[in-house]
């Protein structure tokens, strides 16, 4: 069956995912249209095809024990000289992020992994492409600001042709917030993935 190359990422919704995209793509990143505007989760990593259902089976998992949290974008930021790249801030959500990659990546799970930087949620603008344009995309989307509440992530395989296509979607196991007072897994961080 050979291998596969996924991603795990939380998409960026409409109207704020292709006005981004197109923004992207106006910086002159040619990449822009083949990646679906989102966060990531899990990186792109390389897995055996027949190890899906066991990947998607851990998936169902960590969304079970997840709970909807606000998510708000703002300003920008980079990761020049270490990587070039230009993306929009992750000001509400991050922690909640955090915490789900981990449970992604866990080291008992089928898709465990290190990461080459440390983890810093963001949703990438520009990658890779000449000063300048990074200069514009970093000075252009500094006042830029969406939000919404995040139900879930995707699970996403790269193809032959370079482009990201979702495979499935995972919606956290309830929208229901536990009462004040509840005990809460001591994993998640508070008020941002409570469980029950």
């Amino acid at each position: 069956m050979g291998t596969v190359t996924l991603g795990v990422s939380i998409a960026v919704p409409e109207p704020h995912g292709s006005q981004l995209q197109e923004r992207r793509a106006g910086f002159g990143d040619a990449a822009a249209h083949g990646i679906p505007t989102h966060v990531t989760l899990l990186p792109p990593t390389e897995a055996e095809a027949e190890r899906l259902p066991a990947i998607e089976a851990h998936l169902e998992e960590v969304a079970a024990a997840g709970r909807p949290f606000p998510m708000r974008l703002a300003g920008t930021g980079t990761f020049r000289p270490l990587s070039p790249v230009v993306f929009v801030q992750v000001a509400e959500g991050a922690e909640a992020c955090t915490w789900l990659q981990k449970q992604v990546r866990d080291a008992s799970g089928p898709v465990a992994r290190e990461l080459q930087f440390p983890y810093h949620p963001h949703v990438t603008v520009a990658h890779g492409i000449d000063e300048a344009a990074m200069d514009r995309a970093f000075a252009e989307l500094s006042g830029y600001a969406a939000e919404w509440s995040c139900t879930g992530f995707a699970l996403y395989e790269q193809g032959a042709d370079g482009i990201w296509r979702k495979l499935r979607e995972f919606a956290f196991g309830s929208a229901t917030v536990p009462a004040q007072g509840e005990p809460r897994d001591s994993r998640t961080p508070s008020g941002s993935l409570p469980t029950a």
